[in-house]
């Protein structure tokens, strides 16, 4: 019995055991109709991985596929059996474990295009093949069908945690996101990477050094149906960029699988959380709300999931669910970005954990309650400028939370009770690369319910229990004075 690359991969990986401090949420990609109902137009195309190796040893990933989910599923199973079958350990240095994770890459690349061997060898058979009439249209369907089989790709983004160090790995557009909380109470939001798209300064460079009009990628803002300019699979315009007019005048192979590789990044004395997000995911939350809040909402959610939920499933899954509630309402609402949200793609989030408490758990005593990490936008600008901004969310310590009403009889001082919303807090430090400013407010931002449960409306829903307006508020008075993110 010979088993494909495939099978085999999938053999060696089956015994490995699942990371517990990890959380996968996903929805499935949607198109809305006139009247608001959504249907489904393809199968999930998105991936993902989460093992705990040997040797303190932890990988995860989200992979984003496109024209079917080959890519994605060959690559979540490759790379799992290119790193975590003895081949890291806590004595390789950050540059041994760069090549590793490179090497892998590389490996999953080159065997993904060995399983399409034979459909290509036959569907070249059958390009020059000259069928009799009764048999003509029996070969085309079964080059449409070859021509799908080699076709798809996907984008990959990994996290690995090897001796308490953090390392990310992105080949092209999902979102790495390290959310931290520091001793004093504040917390900071970084993204780690930048995505390779068609509006990355360093991706263009890159292109134009190839000899590809750079300009023309840039205006086009697709290459091949895809925003991405790195990639995994993808054989037509792997091997016939020649023949795709934006890269046709490419030197070498414009659009590569080579990742770009960010750490490590000491955990040591980390709280917090990573999330790993597909492109699917974040486009969803920016059609409806715009690109500017994206990091800051999707943190917000999972905070306030993660101050609710027992478990990271239930937290990663309901965030999810939210983004996609919003993204329908701004549909069916008719709103100015109601034109951007008539569908979305595949939904994956993935949380991680670091040395982060539950709902279930015990609380951090800070001001009488639990602090939340909750933004720090991210600067899509060219420049080495970085802003950097904190947001602190005090929860209450006492009681217990129910449809996110508070029902404790006694609160500790400086904790806000019923009638009160908790403290927020806005600040940022000045050094020379980074924009200052500081603020505060009542920091209204979660609104308050009765202490009977919320009931649902004809539609099914419940109020929601998070406003975003005191942060926007804050937020833009606190910027009104030229600094811009963009």
């Amino acid at each position: 019995l010979v088993l494909s690359s495939r099978e085999q991969h999938q053999s060696w990986t089956d015994d490995l055991p699942l990371c517990q401090m990890c959380g996968v949420g996903t929805a499935p990609n949607c198109v809305y109709g006139p009247d608001g109902k959504g249907t489904q137009s393809h199968t999930n195309e998105d991936g993902h991985l989460r093992f705990r190796g040997e040797d303190g040893c932890f990988l995860y990933g989200v992979f984003n596929g496109y024209d079917g989910s080959r890519v994605a599923s060959f690559a979540s199973q490759c790379l799992t059996a290119e790193l975590l079958l003895g081949q890291l350990n806590s004595s390789h240095t950050d540059n041994d474990v760069r090549r590793i994770l490179t090497q892998a890459f590389d490996v999953v690349e080159k065997s993904y295009f060995e399983t399409i061997d034979d459909a290509l060898a036959e569907k070249a058979n059958l390009s020059n093949y000259l069928p009799p009439h009764n048999e003509s249209q029996k070969v085309q369907d079964r080059l449409k069908e070859l021509e799908q089989e080699v076709s798809g790709g996907a984008t990959a983004v990994v996290a690995l945690i090897l001796n308490n160090k953090l390392y990310i790995a992105n080949v092209g557009t999902n979102r790495a996101l390290l959310c931290k909380s520091s001793s004093d109470g504040q917390n900071q939001v970084l993204q780690i990477g930048r995505p390779h798209s068609t509006d990355n300064e360093d991706e263009l460079q890159r292109l134009a050094a190839l000899g590809v009009d750079s300009a023309r990628v840039r205006q086009a803002g697709q290459i091949a149906g895809q925003s991405s300019t790195r990639r995994l699979g993808d054989y037509p315009v792997k091997f016939n960029y020649n023949e795709i007019d934006l890269l046709s005048a490419a030197k070498t192979r414009p659009i590569i699988a080579e990742p770009e590789i960010h750490g490590s990044q000491s955990l040591d004395s980390v709280t917090g959380f990573l999330l790993l997000m597909s492109e699917g995911l974040i486009n969803a939350l920016e059609s409806a709300h715009g690109p500017e809040q994206a990091n800051q909402e999707i943190v917000a959610m999972v905070a306030a999931e993660l101050a609710q939920q027992s478990s990271l499933e239930a937290a990663a899954q309901s965030v999810v669910d939210r983004i996609k509630r919003l993204h329908h309402d701004v549909y069916v609402s008719g709103r100015q970005r109601a034109t951007y949200c008539s569908r979305h793609e595949d939904m994956t989030l993935l949380i991680r954990t670091l040395n982060y408490t539950l709902a279930d758990g015990a609380l951090t005593p800070t001001q009488g309650g639990r602090i939340y990490p909750v933004s720090v936008p991210y600067s899509n600008s060219q420049s080495t400028s970085k802003t950097s901004v904190t947001l602190s969310l005090v929860m209450p310590s006492q009681g217990t939370l129910t449809n996110g009403t508070n029902t404790a009889s006694t609160l500790e001082e400086g904790t806000p009770t019923p009638g009160q919303s908790p403290t927020a807090t806005l600040q940022s430090t000045n050094t020379q690369t980074q924009s200052s400013s500081s603020s505060s407010g009542d920091g209204s931002l979660f609104r308050q319910r009765g202490s009977q449960a919320a009931q649902p409306d004809e539609t099914g829903r419940v109020p929601p229990y998070v406003d975003f307006s005191q942060f926007y508020r804050l937020w833009g008075s606190d910027h009104s004075d030229g600094v811009s993110l963009t």
